[in-house]
């Protein structure tokens, strides 16, 4: 289910037009951070999945939480 979270986290921000960079900066964490996020190996804390929905204008449902 990670991997999933992670490319719809990668493909919101590619239809946004922002790098990894841009949305590290919007978040206030790295691009490693991000990348991480994105591999599937960094759990985000619950604070940092709220700032990557508002950067990237999605609920967390549409991120975060697996569909049912």
């Amino acid at each position: 289910m990670i991997e999933m979270k992670n490319k719809r986290m990668k493909i919101a921000r590619v239809e946004c037009d922002m790098t990894q960079e841009q949305l590290a900066d919007a978040v206030g964490v790295t691009r490693q951070t991000i990348g991480l996020i994105e591999a599937g190996k960094y759990n985000p804390s619950i604070s940092l999945c709220i700032e990557i929905c508002k950067a990237l204008n999605k609920s967390l449902d549409d991120l975060f939480w697996p569909e049912s």
